[in-house]
């Protein structure tokens, strides 16, 4: 909901967004991203950090073959920072060529699919990491 206001107030600010409603939306994103990491820590899902992406390249080395790992979490850490990647980049592509307004909207779809879909899959009684 937070991201959702986050982008309603930038469509309602225009662009480039005035200095006042700029400390809004930092105190409106910061909040998402806290309670979007809290969420996460919550749910415990083994080898996929959402805002320590140092964590999950470390991880990802020293669990390597090269270092003397097994490297079996290998692909599903790669996949996290390629997505983390695409999506920043995707961001800052939309910010500089079109709009700060569509990262918003498009990262609140997209959270807003991630957590109905979640919601949706909610009964399954599987154990992350068991399957």
């Amino acid at each position: 909901m937070l991201l959702g206001l986050a982008a309603g107030l930038s469509i309602l600010a225009g662009s480039p967004v005035p200095a006042g409603s700029g400390y809004a939306l930092i105190v409106a994103l910061g909040v998402s991203m806290g309670l979007q990491n809290a969420t996460a820590r919550k749910l415990a899902v083994p080898d996929l950090t959402t805002t320590v992406l140092t964590l999950t390249l470390t991880g990802m080395v020293a669990d390597s073959r090269l270092a003397g790992g097994d490297g079996s979490k290998a692909g599903r850490r790669l996949v996290s920072v390629l997505a983390m990647f695409v999506g920043a980049l995707v961001g800052v592509l939309t910010i500089l060529y079109v709009s700060v307004i569509y990262p918003l909207l498009l990262a609140f779809v997209v959270i807003a699919l991630v957590s109905l879909t979640g919601r949706a899959l909610s009964t399954r009684t599987q154990v992350w990491g068991s399957g």
